[in-house]
């Protein structure tokens, strides 16, 4: 099965002109990382050439997202807090010969500079996440990673694509007014009480979301925003995607 995977990936990764090898990661591996709703944000990141020009990977694993938005034409900075995932992340950078666009840094984007426990998944290392934010299971391990605070990214972004297992609703309610006019989002939301916490803010903020739930379509109401990463993800910004 691993070597069938392998191949299927090869084969992608020939017609998309990408060195991206394969990688285990528990019972997931590096195949699911082009599969949707994945490709739905690829897609989002080509049709913006032209309009968007600093972007943030907040939440990067292997480097796949970053590399995709460096061939766009963006200038990316690129957050992954898990040591063996940024060591593959900046030879994927490398070998795709767009180290100069992806500034990479091991660090989770929380709420503020400083440290905090980050939990390592080991049957699941996509499902990796700050202490305190999700529910995990299965072996673990708990180490310590530097955080970056999230504010200052706001500012200088045009656009973040946000996969940070639990904490996207603590990270995107510290966005203001002026943030938005100028910022887009795609976020994986992860349960139902970021979901809440999102729309309300968005709602308060009058800043409109699109729903890959709802084929893309606008937000109308709670029940339209993800819950689950199987919901796709969440769009947010003044333009729509």
């Amino acid at each position: 099965m691993t070597s069938g995977r392998a191949r299927a990936q090869a084969w992608l990764c020939e017609h998309l002109k990408l060195d991206f090898p394969y990688v285990s990661m528990g019972r997931v591996d590096s195949l699911h990382l082009f599969a949707e709703p994945e490709t739905q944000i690829f897609a989002i990141y080509a049709a913006h050439r032209g309009k968007w020009k600093n972007v943030v990977d907040i939440g990067a694993n292997l480097g796949l997202h970053s590399i995709l938005m460096a061939r766009c034409g963006y200038n990316v900075k690129a957050y992954e807090p898990d040591f063996k995932h940024f060591d593959q992340l900046v030879a994927n950078l490398e070998a795709n010969h767009v180290q100069d666009r992806v500034h990479a840094a091991m660090a989770a984007v929380h709420t503020k500079n400083g440290e905090a426990n980050f939990v390592r998944v080991m049957n699941n290392l996509t499902g990796n996440h700050l202490e305190g934010f999700k529910d995990s299971y299965g072996p673990r391990e708990t180490v310590v990673v530097p955080t970056v605070g999230c504010r200052p990214l706001w500012s200088w972004a045009d656009f973040a694509k946000i996969d940070s297992e639990g904490n996207e609703a603590a990270l995107l309610t510290t966005t203001t007014l002026r943030d938005w006019e100028h910022l887009s989002v795609v976020v994986e939301v992860r349960n139902e009480a970021n979901a809440l916490a999102i729309y309300r803010h968005c709602l308060e903020l009058e800043v409109p979301m699109w729903s890959a739930k709802r084929d893309w379509a606008e937000v109308s109401n709670l029940g339209d925003v993800p819950k689950a990463n199987r919901d796709g993800p969440l769009y947010i910004g003044r333009k729509g995607p």
